[in-house]
């Protein structure tokens, strides 16, 4: 009898560990939390608004959490009217629409909608969203286990429809971030990134506007010793790369040389 009562105190304990640490794992956030899903816009093409609401729709569909999506009208100057935004309004009565007269840049309209949100969970991608549903969930599970900051990383398969010139700026990118700096990832550019609250203060910390920002904050947060876990994502069959812009890429070769070498 002895042994037995011995036996099931250690089962009744071992039970509640692992109780526990389901909990921890799958649980760790109250489920009443919502995902912000930051879309930063600026001139959209196509039908834009409809690939929101079809995508928020399907992305609702496959995660536990409600998802609130913050839109910032980064200075558009055309293809956003007020209908479209009634429109959005309309189908996702819980969107959160960001505006501003000027164009700023991706990083500024980022940290604009992020500082609108209080959400445990933030992912940002693009407008058009450009990579599968699946690897939104991704980057949703790893924030979900408990990690601070989870960028995207695209794997090999990126590069086999890539126009030439946007393949060797990556490339090159991605060799001097091995040879220079001993970041979490060599993939900094990836267009979907998720991170809680810790990484959300980290990421306001950024100052570039526009697309170097991505480097910088994973820089900070990595210098900061939070947790960082990549997840493998792909994009959609079809996605149509916009085209390098020359002034803008000078402009950045010099926010490159800062992130670099700042302390």
């Amino acid at each position: 009898m002895f042994y037995l009562i011995v036996f099931l105190i250690e089962f009744t304990e071992f039970t509640l560990n692992c109780t526990f640490v389901f909990k921890t794992i799958f649980l760790s956030i109250n489920p009443t939390d919502k995902i912000a899903l930051i879309l930063p816009c600026y001139n959209p093409t196509g039908d834009w608004t409809r690939t929101i609401i079809d995508s928020y729709r399907n992305l609702q569909r496959s995660v536990a959490h409600e998802i609130e999506i913050i839109l910032v009208n980064d200075g558009s100057t055309k293809n956003v009217t007020k209908d479209d935004l009634m429109i959005l309004n309309k189908e996702i009565p819980t969107i959160k629409i960001i505006t501003y007269e000027n164009n700023r840049g991706k990083g500024f309209a980022l940290r604009e909608g992020v500082k609108s949100t209080e959400n445990s969970y933030i992912i940002y991608t693009d407008i058009d969203f450009p990579y599968t549903q699946d690897s939104f969930i991704k980057v949703y599970q790893k924030l979900q286990l408990g990690h601070d900051v989870v960028p995207g990383h695209r794997g090999a398969g990126y590069y086999q429809n890539t126009p030439f010139l946007r393949k060797v700026i990556s490339k090159f990118l991605r060799w001097t971030l091995k040879s220079f700096l001993n970041l979490p990832t060599d993939d900094t550019q990836c267009g979907i990134k998720g991170f809680n609250q810790r990484g959300a203060k980290i990421f306001m910390q950024t100052e570039i506007d526009r697309f170097l920002f991505d480097l910088e904050f994973i820089k900070l947060a990595a210098k900061q010793k939070v947790s960082i876990a990549t997840a493998k994502v792909e994009l959609k069959p079809g996605v149509v790369f916009s085209k390098v812009n020359l002034k803008i890429l000078a402009r950045e070769s010099v926010n490159f040389f800062r992130v670099l070498f700042r302390s």
